[in-house]
Order: structure tokens, then sequence, then C-alpha cells
């Protein structure tokens, strides 16, 4: 089989683990929409949470690969996982591609985190250095270097945050006052629970860069037509939006796309090819020895 001249099929056929995958997420869709008229937060329980929050489980590993937060980002993980999938699937057979889709999608998960890991570690410091020794410094130390994330709280925690900002000014003027203290160091215990659980990892995209990364490794000379337009080698393709992505993930910081997801996954699947690749040409070696 010539990679070079491979190309994907139609939509009048699709091989079965892609068709899965596909018929799968749209259905957590649907029933993501569905959880919503009736005030259930589906993406709370399988999305993927921060290991170290209070909402994380094991299964949101694999179950958050399948959730999406909106039609766009469900639209466009389908019709890449029907491009690079399909042939993917052709070339490798359902069991190995389906190994390397849920490989990259854990792969993108643990990168990501890994990454914010390192990011939060300083505030989740402060924190610790505060509710360890509660005193005027610390909580300085902490509130004037942390911006504040309320955001999908209680209207109960809100009022909290309010009251915690009127204590702090208190402090300030009362170093001693040891109810507006206590109060303070409540609010931080409970922010810190709050600040933990704020992360959510939702949608098939780091997957998806992985077959991405695999279609380039395999197919480097096909062309992509980008916007159904303009031609490009499938290897420069994967170069540039690799390199995109590194500099979004540090650049772009303050967006909710999980830049360092899609490298992850493309990273993970690199490696993976590299491996099957070694294993692969051992297998020859002992054959003809």
């Amino acid at each position: 089989m010539s990679y070079e001249r491979y190309s994907p099929s139609g939509f009048g056929f699709l091989p079965p683990v892609v068709k899965n995958l596909i018929i799968i997420n749209v259905l957590f869709f649907l029933a993501t929409l569905l959880g919503s008229t009736i005030n259930i937060d589906l993406s709370d329980y399988l999305g993927l949470h921060y290991f170290a929050s209070q909402k994380f489980a094991p299964y949101q590993f694999i179950t958050y690969m399948f959730m999406h937060g909106g039609f766009s980002h469900i639209f466009f993980n389908m019709f890449a996982l029907w491009m690079f999938g399909t042939v993917l699937e052709q070339v490798w057979g359902p069991k190995k591609f389906l190994l390397y889709y849920i490989i990259t999608g854990i792969g993108a998960a643990l990168v990501h985190y890994l990454v914010f890991y390192f990011e939060i570690t300083p505030v989740l410091n402060s924190i610790d250095a505060f509710l360890a020794n509660p005193d005027l410094v610390t909580l300085h130390q902490f509130a004037s270097n942390h911006k504040f994330n309320i955001g999908g709280s209680s209207d109960e925690f809100a009022q909290a945050f309010q009251s915690f900002q009127l204590n702090y000014n208190t402090l300030q003027q009362e170093p001693g006052n040891m109810q507006a203290m206590q109060e303070s160091v409540n609010f931080v215990v409970a922010y810190r629970d709050h600040f933990l659980n704020l992360p959510l990892v939702v949608g098939a995209s780091g997957a998806i860069y992985g077959l991405l990364l695999a279609f380039g490794m395999l197919f480097p000379n096909s062309l992509i037509y980008v916007y159904f337009f303009i031609p490009m080698k499938a290897k420069w393709f994967v170069v540039i939006f690799g390199a995109i992505e590194l500099f979004s993930g540090f650049l772009d910081q303050s967006s909710n796309v999980a830049h360092f997801a899609h490298l992850g996954g493309m990273i993970f699947g690199f490696f993976l090819i590299l491996y099957w690749k070694k294993k692969k040409n051992r297998q020859r070696t002992d054959y003809w020895q």
C-alpha cells in the first residue's frame, strides 16, 4: 500500500471504530443538552477534573473524551475523526486504531494537567502558607498576588467572598482583629477546594491531534486542503499546527482552549508510533534470523 497515494473514503463508508466513536460522541452531546434542561451538568460528572479536586474520578480520563462544550466543538472534532480516522483505521485495523485513540486521549489529559500543576503550585503554596501561619503578612502575600475566580460558584459562596474582602480590609486597619482573621481562614479553606474544582477538560481534541500527527507521519506528502481551498502537504500541516499550539499554550493562557492537551495528544502519538515501528522492525529481524 502506498501511503502517499492513499486517500480517505467518502461519508458513505465508515469503519466500525470511527463510526461508533462518532455515534457515542453525538449521544453524549445530546445527553448533555438534555441534562441542561433539567439542571444536570453532565460535564461536571464526566469531564476531567484536576486529580487533587474533590470532583475527580479515574473514569473521567475516558469519559472526558466524549464530552464537548458546544456544537462547533463537536462538529470539527467529529469531522477530523472521519477525515483522518477513517484512513488510519483502515491501515491499522480496528483494535490498533482504538488503542491509539485512547492512549493519545489519555496522554493529552496527562500533559495538560502536568503543565497545570506547575502553573497552580505557587498559588497553592501561598494558600497553604497562610493556613499554616494565619497572619496579615501571609494573607497579604496570597490575596495581593492572586486573581480570585468565583465564577460558577453559588450565591452563598459569592457572598462569602464579599465578606472575605471586608475582613481583609478590616485586618489591614486592625491586624489584631481575631474574628476577622478566623473568618478569613474559613473562607480560604473553602476557596482552596473551590479553586481545585474549577479546572475541567472536555472534548476529543487531544486524541484528534494525535490522529493528525499519525496521518502526517504515515502520509507525509498527502495534500490537506486548509479551509477546503489551500493545499498543504500533511507533514507541514502537522508541524504548523503543532507550533501554533505550542506558542498558544504560552501566550494564550487566559482562554478556555487546552492547547497543551492538543500537544500532549501529538507527543504521545509520536512516541507510540515510534514504539510500534521499532517493535515491527525487531519482529522482522527475528523472523529472518
